[in-house]
């Protein structure tokens, strides 16, 4: 759990240029035994809330890999019953942060989407760090 916590602190940092967190306690943590995978899955849960509601028979995640990656995917049927599914990939360079779209191709993040990526990896941390490690986001101490 501390190590997922503090990648989630570096991501956010690498994005929208927070001072590092204090390190993360891991007293009596009921996530301990859970792998990263694991924990990831619990992070999703609370991404695919930030862009609103879940459409009916949509599937959507939003979570990030390591301190540099963020993945957003939804997947749908359409009309004819068919799945259809879009990932993208959110890297964050020294120079820019990228997407990488289907295709493949790159894009830079700019203007309104680099605020909103920005605004939801923030809202991504603060939700994740208080509903799945049960944290305080600004010094990670444990929440009473």
């Amino acid at each position: 759990m501390m190590v997922r916590s503090l990648k989630i602190s570096q991501a956010l940092k690498q994005l929208i240029r927070l001072p590092d967190l204090a390190s993360l306690q891991t007293d009596s943590n009921p996530l301990k035994g859970l792998t990263e995978r694991e924990l990831i899955q619990l992070e999703s849960e609370v991404g695919r809330e930030l862009f609103g509601p879940v459409a009916k028979g949509h599937r959507r995640e939003f979570f990030n890999t390591d301190p540099r990656v963020w993945i957003w995917h939804e997947e749908w049927r359409d009309a004819s019953g068919k799945l259809q599914q879009l990932t993208v990939k959110y890297e964050i360079r020294d120079d820019a942060i990228w997407k990488a779209l289907p295709g493949p191709r790159y894009e830079k993040v700019e203007g309104t989407e680099l605020v909103n990526l920005r605004a939801a990896v923030g809202i991504y941390f603060e939700r994740v760090m208080r509903e799945v490690y049960r944290r305080d986001p600004a010094s990670g101490r444990p929440l009473l």
